[in-house]
C-alpha cells in the first residue's frame, strides 16, 4: 500500500469515526470515566452539612471562623488502546476482516478521548510487543495512531494476551483507561488480567467473526491456521468435527468473559457484521450510571 493510499484510508476512517465520537460518544465517554482524583480549588466558609474533614484549620484560625477546602475533579485522563495484531485478526468471512472493525473502534475511542482533551497511547501486540506509542494529546497524534493501525506489519502471527497485560502494568505507572481489542483466542492470562484491572480501568473489546464460533458443512476443505501457518484438510461434513470446533470456541469465550468479570474489568462483544456503535454506546451508558 503506497503513502497516498494509506492517507486516503486514514482520511476515510477519520471522517466516519470522528462523526461517531462527536455525535454519540463524546458526552457518554465523559460521564463514563471519572477523573484520576481531586485537586484543590479554593476555600469558602463552612456551611451546615459540610464534611468536617475538609476544614482548613490554618484559614479557620486566621479568620476565627470555620472555612473548608473545595476540590474539583481532576478531569484529564490517559487512554491506552491495546490492539491484537496477530494472524487471527486478519480473518473475516462477511463484509470485512476483524482487523478493520478493530481499527474503526480504536479510532472512535481515540477521537472520543481527544474531544475530552485526554491523552491517547497505542500498544500493538502479538505474542510480543510489536509497537508502543506513548500517550499524547492532539489530533495529529490520533491520526498517527490510525495510520499505524492500518499499515503496521507485525513480525509474529501468534497471540499472548498475558505478555501484553504484563507490559501494560510495567509501562504505565498512573491509572489509565485501557481498552484491549482482540478476538481473545488465547488463555492463561487470568493472573495478569487481575493485576492490570486492579491498577487500571480495563475493558476487553472482543471482535469476532461468526465462523470463529462455528463452521458450516462444506465437506472436505483446506483450512489455514492464521497463527501457526499450518494448512490442514478438515472434514466439515463430520458433526463431531463441527461440534469440537464449537466447543473449543465457546471455552475460549467463557474463559475471556469469566476472567475479565472476576478481575473487575468490563467486557464488550461485537461481531464484525453487527453494529459496534450500539455495543459501545450501551456499554458507556451502563458504565456512567
Amino acid at each position: 500500500m503506497d503513502t497516498k493510499e494509506i492517507l486516503k484510508k486514514v482520511r476515510k476512517i477519520e471522517i466516519k469515526t470522528k462523526r461517531l465520537s462527536n455525535d454519540i460518544f463524546g458526552g457518554e465517554y465523559h460521564s463514563s470515566f471519572k477523573g484520576r482524583g481531586m485537586t484543590f480549588s479554593e476555600v469558602r466558609q463552612y456551611q451546615f452539612g459540610d464534611d468536617i474533614r475538609t476544614i482548613d484549620w490554618n484559614v479557620t484560625a486566621r479568620y476565627n471562623e470555620p472555612y473548608v477546602k473545595v476540590f474539583e475533579e481532576e478531569r484529564e485522563l490517559t487512554m491506552l488502546l491495546m490492539v491484537d495484531v496477530s494472524g487471527s485478526a486478519f480473518f473475516g468471512t462477511t463484509t470485512q476482516f476483524k482487523k478493520d472493525t478493530i481499527t474503526e473502534i480504536a479510532a472512535t475511542l481515540a477521537f472520543s478521548a481527544t474531544q475530552n482533551n485526554d491523552k491517547v497511547g497505542l500498544v500493538l501486540f502479538s505474542d510480543e510487543i510489536e509497537l508502543y506509542i506513548p500517550p499524547k494529546k492532539g489530533k495529529s497524534h490520533v491520526l498517527r495512531i490510525i495510520r499505524e493501525l492500518i499499515e503496521f506489519k507485525p513480525t509474529s502471527k501468534k497471540t499472548n494476551i498475558s505478555a501484553a497485560l504484563k507490559f501494560l502494568s510495567s509501562v504505565l505507572k498512573k491509572r489509565a483507561i485501557v481498552f484491549m481489542l482482540s478476538d481473545f483466542m488465547d488463555d492463561d492470562y487470568e493472573k495478569t488480567a487481575k493485576i492490570a484491572a486492579k491498577k487500571h480501568d480495563l475493558t476487553g473489546v472482543r471482535v469476532y467473526d461468526k465462523h470463529d464460533e462455528e463452521i458450516p458443512n462444506l465437506g472436505m476443505v483446506p483450512m489455514l491456521d492464521a497463527e501457526t501457518g499450518s494448512l490442514q484438510y478438515i472434514n466439515t461434513s463430520s458433526k463431531k468435527v463441527r461440534d469440537n470446533y464449537k466447543t473449543n470456541a465457546l471455552q475460549l469465550l467463557d474463559y475471556y468473559t469469566n476472567t475479565f468479570q472476576r478481575s473487575g474489568a468490563g467486557t464488550i462483544n461485537t461481531r464484525v457484521d453487527e453494529s459496534y456503535v450500539k455495543k459501545l454506546l450501551g456499554y458507556f451508558k451502563h458504565k456512567g450510571r
